[in-house]
């Protein structure tokens, strides 16, 4: 019979600091939108800009939560690492699109390096998920 070995420990270490700092992140940005906006060094925004920042601060409270509430199940751990890589690749696909803008090479880049980056940590960790 096939024997289930128990969650790996690196790969759970490196969930849990992605669901909290998407809590942490997703926070800051949901409810301090335009101090944290600045300290990420975007332009100053208008309120259709203040509310989509929003719509991703509420999207990554979510996310995180649903990391850090799937740590002790590895087969659901995985799903969800899944979806937040997914959606890093996409946010930085879409500051690649942005950092086109004069106004925005800082953040886009930057943006562009953490998502890439958290994605990379991420697909890391639901690899290693995998071999449970």
């Amino acid at each position: 019979m096939f024997r289930r070995r128990g969650i790996d420990p690196k790969a759970r270490r490196v969930a849990l600091q992605i669901g909290g700092s998407r809590v942490a992140l997703g926070a800051a940005i949901f409810l301090a939108t335009r101090p944290a906006l600045r300290a990420m060094k975007f332009p100053e925004p208008g309120p259709t800009g203040v509310a989509l920042a929003k719509l991703g601060g509420g999207r990554d409270i979510a996310i995180g939560a649903l990391t850090l509430s799937s740590l002790s199940d590895p087969e659901r751990l995985r799903t969800v690492l899944l979806v937040s890589n997914l959606c890093d690749l996409a946010d930085a696909a879409a500051f690649g699109w942005a950092a086109r803008d004069p106004e925005m090479r800082l953040p886009g880049a930057s943006g562009v390096l953490s998502g890439g980056a958290a994605a990379l940590v991420g697909f890391w960790a639901w690899r290693r998920l995998g071999d449970a």
